[in-house]
């Protein structure tokens, strides 16, 4: 069997991981986070938030070292659980990366068209009431289509788009933040919360995990690492892109906080470009913004679409799925049939427009914390030493209640009828395309892992 290209290395996997968690909500989504808990609120909420997944991060990092297999957390769960169990942390993983792809199709329209109101033209037809624009949708399949050429070229040229983009985003931030020196205040942060302490924080603390989900990416890609690569890599790059991916969310915040005083931008459509624009009085920083979200969207479509086409991958090799989604391209040795399903999916997606994939999206943010609960069980299964078993159960602590925010009724946030009907679709789908595979037996874990 033709085995995936050998060729990552650890630089790659940080900005697989970076790459896969920071999108464009630092842009689109910053009035919504400040009213929900004013600019102390939503920095403890990020940085609570990035402590609180420390313990799942720290298993996903040794689990890896010691399972380098791209199916992650079916590998991890197989032979510990029962073999349904296994396929639907796979499966639901997926769901988690792949909801991802067709949002930021459907978000490349919005940003274009805050440049270009002129987009926003040709209606098509409507899904749940809102418009689809034939502008921003050929914009979002375009984008699919150049995604998805990129990853079937091969993992070395994805790789090295994702670094590019990664690092072409933190070069910018980083101009942005010394650019803003002085032309704010920081009595712009009073009052530092919007609605109490504790209850800013808190419901901060409901969306963070959403926006944190991506450190556990690097281990779809564990079997590309290069014949050089030293496992100890899959563990820095995991915690090295948590502890970014926390830094940036805070710093962009108090950033935005500082030019601006936060209780106007608060009520502000795009409040990042809006406090840039005021305190910089150019129009030209607000196109660099722009450009900077426009790259981090880029990024984190590639870096999902790889983590969800090699979870495919996985599934076929495994014959939990058709095995025709296991094959591996003799000269390219990418999973072929998996990334072009994946880009026929993503496509027919963003052609239902952002009214369908709200309540689906509510469903990917539950999905990651269902996938972080399943490994941090399995590693508590294998290991038998006090402290990595601590380890595990605080893991499965943090995860455990991530889920039940989402499920307990009457807390802010939890699903109701739409996203009950995305996960029952999403579990059907699976029971539909789901094959008994070969039993195996559990990986063992070296006391070294």
């Amino acid at each position: 069997m033709t085995t995936l290209a050998r060729s990552l290395r650890t630089v790659d996997y940080f900005t697989l991981g970076f790459g896969t968690m920071v999108g464009v909500g630092w842009l689109v989504l910053m009035d919504d986070w400040l009213r929900r808990g004013g600019p102390a609120g939503v920095m403890l909420g990020f940085a609570i938030g990035g402590v609180a997944l420390l313990p799942i991060a720290l298993v996903y990092g040794r689990m890896v070292v010691a399972i380098p297999d791209a199916s992650s957390e079916i590998a991890y769960t197989d032979g510990v659980f029962p073999a349904g169990a296994s396929f639907a942390a796979g499966w639901i993983m997926m769901l988690a990366y792949l909801i991802v792809c067709p949002w930021e199709a459907v978000a490349i329209g919005r940003l274009a068209s805050y440049v270009f109101p002129g987009l926003e033209a040709l209606e098509l037809y409507r899904v749940g009431g809102k418009p689809v624009y034939l502008p921003s949708l050929l914009l979002g399949l375009g984008l699919t289509a150049a995604i998805t050429v990129i990853n079937l070229r091969g993992i070395r040229l994805s790789a090295s788009f994702q670094k590019w983009m990664t690092f072409s985003l933190l070069a910018m931030f980083a101009l942005f933040a010394g650019s803003a020196i002085g032309r704010g205040s920081l009595d712009n942060l009073h009052p530092p919360f919007s609605q109490g302490g504790t209850l800013s924080v808190l419901l901060m603390l409901q969306v963070v995990p959403y926006f944190m989900t991506g450190f556990e990416s690097v281990p779809k890609c564990a079997e590309e690492a290069s014949p050089e690569f030293r496992s100890g890599g899959f563990f820095r790059a995991i915690l090295l892109s948590l502890v970014v991916g926390v830094l940036f969310y805070v710093v962009v915040v108090g950033l935005v906080a500082y030019l601006r005083p936060w209780q106007s931008l608060a009520t502000q459509r795009f409040a990042t470009a809006v406090a840039f624009e005021q305190a910089f009085r150019s129009r030209r920083m607000v196109d660099l913004l722009l450009l900077a979200a426009l790259i981090s969207l880029l990024k984190i479509f590639n870096g999902n679409f790889v983590a969800a086409s090699r979870l495919l991958f996985a599934l076929g090799r495994r014959s939990l799925v058709h095995p025709l989604l296991g094959r591996v391209h003799v000269r390219t040795r990418t999973p072929t049939v998996a990334i072009l399903a994946l880009g026929g999916v993503t496509a027919l997606a963003t052609c239902l427009g952002d009214a369908i994939l709200v309540p689906i999206t509510e469903v990917g943010s539950m999905a990651s914390a269902l996938g972080w609960l399943a490994t941090c069980a399995a590693y508590f299964c294998r290991r038998r030493a006090s402290g990595e078993r601590a380890l595990a159960v605080t893991g499965m602590t943090v995860a455990g209640l991530l889920v039940l925010m989402k499920l307990i009724p009457g807390v802010p946030g939890h699903f109701t009828g739409p996203e009950w009907i995305a996960l029952l679709l999403w579990a059907v789908a699976g029971l539909a395309m789901r094959r008994r595979g070969p039993e195996a037996a559990p990986a063992t874990l070296d006391a070294s892992s």
